[in-house]
């Protein structure tokens, strides 16, 4: 595990880099944490989680703090969209490419985060793969979710109080064919009780899409 400052938009952004067990990772993930009004930081449980599935696929991961957030420069944009986080986002993937010159460009996030890596994919190319892990569907318009332009997995729990998928079903019927739904009976927003699964589910997306592209 390193640690380092991205170079961000507003400032540097405080960042951790860590590699997978192998000589070259097969892909580079930046993941994205939770709101950051509401004690949302590289360090929650879920983006931990998320970004050791990832590594234990084979995936080398950046997590990072939004602009504001601890040491990361900056204030919180207030809105979703180009000119905020997303920019975030997208200077760590910058960094990302740099580092790991051809390795494909994932992108995983826990609630705000996986609003903002999902809003990203619709302007950058470069993501090829994401995992949003409990999309606040309930507080953001869901088309970001459902018409994501690569193959995505979406976790929600049963009862989660900003969105589940059945929820999304009913307000999105049309979504994207690459979106893959997960819905785990029993768990609210922070799937307490219920977080290895979710890590499970990432990294079984993870395997998958690496066994699509051989």
């Amino acid at each position: 595990m390193t640690a380092l400052l991205v170079p961000g938009p507003e400032g540097q952004l405080e960042a951790l880099h860590e590699l997978p067990e192998l000589p070259a990772p097969r892909f580079a993930a930046v993941v994205c944490h939770p709101h950051p009004l509401y004690g949302g930081t590289l360090h929650n449980t879920l983006v931990f989680r998320a970004a050791r599935a990832l590594r234990a696929a084979g995936g080398a991961t950046l997590r990072f703090n939004f602009r504001g957030v601890e040491a990361s420069a900056g204030c919180h944009a207030g809105s979703p969209g180009p000119g905020g986080e997303e920019d975030d986002a997208a200077a760590c993937l910058d960094w990302l490419a740099r580092e790991h010159p051809g390795a494909p460009l994932w992108g995983a996030g826990f609630s705000f985060g996986a609003r903002t890596i999902a809003g990203l994919a619709v302007r950058d190319a470069r993501l090829k793969r994401l995992f949003l892990i409990a999309p606040p569907i309930g507080l953001y318009p869901s088309e970001t979710v459902a018409h994501v332009p690569v193959p995505a997995l979406a976790v929600w729990g049963s009862q989660d109080e900003f969105g589940t998928l059945s929820a999304f079903e009913r307000r999105s019927p049309g979504a994207a064919p690459g979106l893959t739904t997960l819905e785990i009976p029993g768990a609210d927003h922070f799937f307490r009780g219920h977080t290895p699964e979710v890590e499970e589910a990432v990294k079984a997306f993870a395997l998958s899409g690496l066994e699509a592209s051989r």
